[in-house]
């Protein structure tokens, strides 16, 4: 496994990152420790979480899951860069939702205890609050510092400009601020190019991509659908989007088999390759698709490569792949 820092800090994280949000939904406890066991086998150490995940509101499901694993003991919890996030509601009351001082005290208490552990690694906001000011914010993030209970911050689908303004905010009050961002980012939605990606190179921080595979669409959808296996990428919107994109998936599907590869390693490879990508996150439901991915890691794509996939699936703007102003102006 290879490492990395986490943007500008000193906390080395590996290059893939196991998402947990198909423990409990899609994957049972037993299979979700069993495969958390693999990971730390294979080198990876870094861990993605939030409170919300197992969608029974309150209840946390996925954060007690990996709590009864750290529970096991074995220096699970000590091998474990653990991150999880806070954001959306937790119950029906006010103040159990966004990031109020109060819903950041309370939000990370509950996030420790269902844990079973005194302290998160990586903090992560799910989404920017409009409506809290961010000295609220960073007031209350000072204090889980101060008492040990986190040690680093980070955002979720936040703007270019959001970044800018919770780093300027945090310099003026002398505190580390943001160390890493979390934005959807495959080959199919590139959108993070433009403002995104350059704000986090300016500020330092980390970029964690989530949906590297876009649901399943670039993990070999067409070849799964004619096989007839089920796969994420016929349901709901992934469903939609296959329709949309069905030629480029062809074509994709086509690239990877010239290659010799599986249409998911590429994907995620590509990712992998990318200027300020820190960990993108994988989320297994089998211990198969754990073991997969390491293959990503061993893949170097040539610059004919990448620049057929350029062609398959452009950058954001009619400018090509240049960051904000110059995608869209001169």
């Amino acid at each position: 496994m290879d490492y990395t820092h986490l943007g500008r800090t000193g906390l080395s994280v590996s290059r893939l990152c196991l998402g947990t949000m198909n423990f409990g939904p899609e994957t049972t406890e037993p299979d979700s420790h069993a495969i958390m066991d693999r990971a730390h086998e294979q080198g990876i150490n870094f861990f993605d979480t939030a409170n919300v995940y197992g969608w029974e509101k309150g209840e946390g499901i996925t954060e007690q899951i990996i709590g009864r694993w750290f529970a096991q003991g074995g220096g699970r919890r000590e091998k474990t860069v653990l991150a999880t996030k806070l954001y959306g509601s937790m119950g029906d009351w006010p103040n159990e939702t966004f990031l109020s001082a109060l819903n950041i005290r309370r939000a990370c208490d509950a996030s420790l205890k269902r844990l079973q552990t005194d302290y998160i690694d990586l903090y992560q906001m799910h989404h920017v609050d409009r409506s809290t000011p961010w000295e609220e914010i960073w007031e209350a993030m000072e204090v889980l510092r101060q008492q040990g209970k986190i040690l680093y911050v980070g955002s979720s689908n936040f703007a270019g400009w959001h970044i800018a303004q919770a780093q300027e905010a945090a310099r003026a009050r002398h505190f580390l601020g943001l160390v890493s961002e979390q934005s959807i980012y495959n080959l199919l939605t590139r959108w993070v190019e433009l403002e995104v990606l350059p704000a986090v190179e300016h500020y330092g921080l980390g970029f964690i991509p989530w949906s590297p595979l876009h649901g399943g669409l670039l993990s070999g959808a067409l070849r799964k659908e004619k096989e007839g296996g089920g796969s994420r990428s016929g349901k709901g919107r992934s469903s939609e989007s296959l329709d949309e994109h069905r030629e480029t998936i062809e074509a994709y599907e086509q690239l990877c088999a010239d290659l010799g590869e599986d249409p998911a390693h590429v994907g995620l490879a590509w990712l992998l390759s990318r200027p300020g990508v820190t960990a993108p996150i994988i989320g297994p439901r089998t211990m198969e698709q754990l073991d997969g991915t390491l293959r990503a890691l061993d893949i170097e794509l040539s610059e004919e490569t990448l620049a057929r996939l350029d062609e398959l699936f452009p950058p954001a703007g009619p400018n090509g792949a240049k960051p904000a102003p110059e995608a869209y102006a001169w």
